[in-house]
């Protein structure tokens, strides 16, 4: 018993020690305290000088990046009185955009949606895989995912694999727009200027622009980016491409030619209203996309290059296209972060020989059969030259339409 009042007594005592010891602490720091005379002078002090914001970080600095950059006809939530309800959902835009690994490159590569590809076994959310196709329209990739998932995380990743299996790039990020949020990019920088040559009306979006240089609000310039019909086209894919390529190259311009880059504080604005109904990646969130950004301040336009895949109408249906042989010289350029329309290095021959004699029907004299000749890498983009948005290469400081 005394050994348990001991103890108790010891807690006790300890207790009481530090209620008192606190209780004096207290008393001193009010007495301190008493002899400081306070003052608000808040209301009589003019505007305070904002304080300069740190310099974003890219936490991926001095690597190549690759981003598949989807556009999604989702219907629910604001969408919905943008494009109509519907439960599905479709990717009719992709874009893979690569990023140098010293920041002086940004090439963007569009993918047809109607280009016939391999598209992989894909894997869901909700535990279930796809069939592997050997060829099927590259935009059934997303729906695939959409449907064994229900979800933007199966869509995106079955449209990633379908990427890496078909280009042998490796995609490190992803991002998918919807109509709302590309409406909210373009808003962001006060519009898009751009050069109608002529008048385009698609009764399908809703499109009516006159001729003209024109500074389309989000709602005009989601219009044009979804038009295919009217006077815009057939409703093939490489018309309504090129007005994205132009609308994308249009709102970079607007970015840099405000400065917005070089402005830490207004570079967080514009992507804090640009990023709204924006999906990415864990890996890009809003301030390594942020990052990314300001690491590429002093890009030359000269550098930003907008092109095409290079496709061909396909064997087995004219209004399907497959990829020509160009296409793996671009990828493979791609993978290996160097400018995607150099020309692939040409094998140098080990030892010296004498050429083979062909014979009439076109292979050697051992019967070996001379190998197809490739179709040429398309050319690198003349700056003074106007280009054909969808169909030719195009960078930034190019000129794709006349309004003289």
């Amino acid at each position: 018993m005394k050994s348990h009042n001991a103890v108790r007594g010891v807690a006790l005592a300890a207790v009481t020690l530090v209620v008192f010891g606190a209780s004096s602490a207290v008393a001193v720091a009010q007495r301190l305290q008493s002899n400081i005379t306070t003052v608000d002078v808040s209301g009589l002090v003019g505007p305070r000088p904002t304080r300069s914001a740190a310099n974003p970080s890219d936490p991926n600095a001095g690597q190549p990046i690759n981003i598949l950059v989807m556009g999604s006809d989702t219907r629910s939530g604001s969408n919905a009185a943008i494009g109509g309800a519907d439960p599905g959902q479709r990717s009719d835009t992709a874009i893979v955009v690569h990023i140098s690994a010293d920041r002086s490159r940004v090439e963007m590569v569009s993918i047809p949606r109607d280009s016939l590809v391999k598209i992989p076994a894909c894997k869901g959310t909700k535990g279930k895989t796809s069939s592997a196709r050997s060829s099927d329209l590259f935009n059934s990739a997303y729906s695939t995912g959409w449907d064994i998932g229900g979800d933007v995380t199966s869509a995106a990743a079955c449209a990633i694999t379908t990427v890496q299996t078909d280009t042998g790039v490796p995609i490190d990020h992803f991002a998918v727009v919807d109509f709302s949020g590309f409406q909210s990019m373009v808003n962001a920088v006060g519009g898009v200027p751009i050069c109608i040559p002529r008048p385009l009306n698609d009764n399908y979006t809703g499109l009516n622009l006159a001729a003209g240089q024109q500074v389309l609000n989000g709602q005009q310039a989601l219009q044009l980016a979804r038009a295919r019909h009217g006077n815009i086209g057939n409703g093939g894919d490489l018309d309504r491409i090129g007005n994205q390529q132009r609308l994308i190259s249009a709102m970079v311009n607007e970015v840099l030619s405000k400065n917005v880059l070089t402005d830490p504080t207004a570079l967080l604005s514009f992507m804090s209203a640009a990023t709204k109904s924006l999906t990415v990646d864990s890996g890009l969130a809003l301030q390594n996309l942020t990052g990314l950004a300001y690491n590429l301040r002093n890009i030359n336009r000269d550098n930003i290059v907008f092109m095409t895949i290079p496709t061909g109408p396909a064997p087995s249906d004219p209004n399907r296209l497959v990829w020509t042989s160009a296409a793996s010289t671009i990828w493979a350029n791609m993978a290996a972060d160097k400018p995607i329309l150099q020309e692939a290095a040409q094998p140098t021959p080990t030892t010296a020989s004498t050429p083979a004699k062909t014979s009439a029907a076109g292979g050697t004299k051992s019967g070996t059969a001379t190998p197809p000749a490739a179709a040429a890498t398309p050319a690198a983009p003349a700056p003074s030259a106007s280009k054909a948005a969808g169909r030719e290469a195009f960078t930034s400081a190019d000129n794709t339409g006349s309004c003289s």
